[in-house]
């Protein structure tokens, strides 16, 4: 997040990006996915109490950051509310970012079901979960409220769209495995 956090300060999608690479949130997401399929609220609860945490954290640290990197003088809020016009999508949710965040997890229980991790590298670029948890911090660490309140949006709309779509898909991988079973059992008798 803390890259991220300079990323939106200074307008720059690579930061971005590197910080979406490097985020630790899709392990515990999919291991919400699979608690809700295999009914174990054990294992979703867990899941939903390490993303928490890791957001809480995160976002505590990056607000401690971007004070300390405005009390050295490297950063201000001009930097935050001026127009940042490749950034914006981080606290400015539509529609799209619903569509994006369901894909993402589409892509991503496939990347990980199919051992095709080359591709879970692309799916962590495409959804802003961490950069609109950093954007929110830094919104709150110069009380922004609508940029704030906006990365909030952006947050929960990839996070509920990414469980959402890995629940679908991996029922939808379960009946499929389920039926050639089937097939398979009843073609050997």
């Amino acid at each position: 997040m803390l890259i991220a956090s300079i990323g939106v300060l200074v307008d720059q999608p690579i930061l971005i990006v590197g910080a979406m690479v490097v985020g630790p949130e899709f392990g515990p997401l999919v291991a919400r996915c699979g608690g809700i399929v295999a009914r174990q609220p054990r294992r979703t609860g867990t899941a939903l109490g390490a993303l928490l945490l890791g957001f809480l954290v995160g976002m505590m640290g990056t607000v401690l950051f971007t004070w300390a990197m405005t009390a050295i003088g490297l950063v201000d809020e001009s930097m935050l509310t001026g127009e940042p016009p490749l950034t914006s999508f981080i606290w400015q949710p539509d529609a799209l970012s619903w569509i994006v965040g369901f894909l993402a997890g589409v892509a991503g229980i496939l990347a990980l079901t199919s051992a095709k991790s080359g591709a879970l590298v692309g799916v962590l670029i495409s959804v802003a979960t961490v950069p609109a948890a950093a954007n929110a911090a830094v919104a709150v660490a110069y009380w922004v409220p609508s940029e704030a309140v906006g990365s909030t949006v952006q947050l929960l709309i990839n996070l509920a769209s990414i469980v959402l779509a890995g629940v679908i898909t991996l029922l939808f991988q379960r009946t499929r495995q389920n039926r050639l079973v089937a097939r398979l059992a009843s073609s050997t008798h």
